[in-house]
């Protein structure tokens, strides 16, 4: 059996003040932000797309961790087959993890064997390239 092919695209990390942290990454690193939300400020290096998430209620966070989780939240891996990445993973041991209600990008979130969390996406993210 062939194994599906992604590609790492996509960090999110929790942080207490988005646009803080957005400014960080753009005058330290020349992060470019390319679109906001009302919980998300995305940014990108011209490949990779960096995501900061700032919660306001817990429904936003969607998960056991909470609104005031700082740190990294999770990754996403861009795919071309859906299915067959869905199929990998769980073959792999991983498992679906429902996350936000919310999600921009149509993304569906599991988590590694270790309760490591990571989205995949046939879409990709604002500022990521294939």
């Amino acid at each position: 059996t062939r194994m599906a092919k992604g590609q790492l695209r996509h960090i999110a990390i929790s942080v207490p003040n988005k646009d803080t942290a957005a400014k960080f990454y753009e005058q330290t690193f020349g992060l470019e932000r390319v679109s906001e939300s009302r919980v998300a400020t995305r940014l990108t290096d011209g490949v990779m797309n960096l995501t900061l998430l700032q919660f306001e209620t817990q429904e936003d966070a969607g998960d056991n961790r909470g609104k005031d989780f700082v740190g990294l939240h999770h990754f996403g891996f861009w795919v071309d087959d859906a299915e067959a990445s869905i199929a990998d993973v769980e073959k792999n041991g991983g498992e679906y993890h429902p996350g936000p209600k919310e999600t921009k990008n149509a993304e569906m979130k599991f988590c590694d064997p270790n309760g490591v969390i990571f989205d995949i996406s046939t879409h990709g993210w604002d500022g990521a390239k294939r």
